[in-house]
């Protein structure tokens, strides 16, 4: 009973699969005997004379012509016959010359290929059936060939054969159409991976710009609630400090205690607002910015900024960022005593470079902070370049498309 519960639904599938590709295989057959037959046989219905070179010709190129002309509805037919037979949506231009490829030599050659099978469907049907058609002759013929049963049943196997041949061959058609389709009848490959890699870096391009919306948004929660909140209990416990003078002295020392933890909250709160994204860089764009990120540097810094026209607010919250942690670096690794940081926009390149007079020996390779500032400079199809020899300087130079 197992048995049969298991061949049922397998048996089900393979004859759904089996009608599915014959009816897909003989509407192809169609298509392409109205494509070539009939355009064939117009030269020989109106000249009497088949003989004639001209009418001979005639027969041999119509057929070629007409699907060069009829291409635009030849494949509008091809790809409604996918949609509703297979389920299989094939989009593509109007026109192109891949297309002519497939009504002169895929369509054909699958078409034929269908007849092949159902003839050899019909020939192995005859054959499985043999025993079937013995049994319709007369009993004499039956009598007279006492062997016939032994080739019958050889004629069966084969037959069997011949309907299991047919079947994959169906099948193989059907995938081999969709496979020459979707190739020819399709976008071009190279058009088709163009439009995907537009898609793609459109697609990034709006991931960028959601996250530095949402930094932006996590900038403003913090600095006008958390930050906010702090300072005013800051300035509470400030003035608890200086209006009640009669405390204990323990107390008083909780509240200067409180007061200076409080003060150093909002130091480290204004870091972390300045990090995620600098208010200034909005109101006042990179020169204003990065004038702030120079003073408040733990080295000297020779800051020169010559952007006479804004860039995307993408690309500049990248450049700020790439100059903030490329000086973080110089402060934490390169020992040295100065930094010079220059930007410049130059028609639509945001040239930043960053130099100290360091050690030298940065290697982006080894996977250091300069590793974060190649995949900045990336997120927006910018270049990052080092310069580190042994003993100084570092020079450190990305390049940033100002629009995305």
């Amino acid at each position: 009973m197992s048995l049969l519960t298991a061949i049922r639904p397998a048996f089900g599938r393979s004859a759904h699969r089996l009608r599915r590709d014959l009816g897909f295989g003989v509407a192809g057959a169609a298509v392409q005997f109205v494509a070539w037959a009939i355009p064939m046989s117009v030269p020989w219905l109106i000249y009497e004379d088949t003989s004639a070179l001209g009418e001979v010709m005639l027969a041999l190129t119509l057929p070629l012509l007409v699907p060069a002309v009829a291409t635009p509805v030849l494949t509008r037919v091809q790809r409604w016959r996918f949609k509703a037979l297979l389920d299989i949506e094939i989009t593509g231009p109007k026109r192109a010359p891949r297309q002519l490829w497939y009504h002169l030599l895929a369509g054909p050659a699958v078409a034929w290929g269908g007849v092949l099978a159902v003839t050899m469907a019909l020939v192995g049907l005859a054959a499985a059936t043999v025993y079937i058609w013995i049994w319709g002759v007369p009993l004499s013929w039956r009598v007279e060939h006492v062997g016939y049963s032994t080739k019958a049943a050889y004629v069966t196997v084969g037959g069997v054969i011949l309907l299991a041949l047919a079947y994959a061959l169906v099948g193989a058609l059907a995938r081999l159409d969709t496979r020459a389709a979707t190739a020819l009848l399709g976008p071009d490959p190279a058009k088709k991976l163009e439009r995907r890699v537009e898609d793609l870096t459109e697609s990034r391009a709006g991931a960028i710009d959601a996250a530095d919306a949402e930094r932006r948004r996590i900038e403003r929660d913090l600095h006008d609630g958390a930050q906010q909140r702090l300072v005013s209990m800051a300035v509470n416990l400030g003035l608890a400090k200086a209006t009640l003078t009669d405390l204990p002295d323990e107390a008083r020392q909780v509240i200067e205690e409180a007061h200076r933890e409080a003060k150093g909250a909002i130091e480290e709160l204004s870091s972390l607002v300045r990090g995620l994204h600098p208010a200034v860089l909005d109101e006042l764009g990179l020169d204003a910015a990065l004038s702030g990120l120079a003073a408040r540097a733990p080295l000297p810094v020779r800051l020169h900024v010559h952007v006479p026209e804004r860039a995307a607010p993408t690309v500049e919250a990248v450049a700020y960022f790439v100059v903030s942690e490329a000086l973080t670096n110089v402060a934490k690794h390169a020992r040295a005593e100065r930094a010079d940081v220059t930007v410049v926009r130059t028609g639509d390149t945001l040239r930043v470079v960053v130099t100290d007079d360091g050690e030298g020996g940065a290697d982006a390779a080894r996977g250091s902070g300069l590793t974060g500032l190649a995949k900045r400079a990336g997120s927006v199809d910018g270049t990052f370049d080092i310069s580190s020899p042994r003993g100084g300087p570092t020079v450190i130079t990305v390049e940033l498309p100002c629009v995305l």
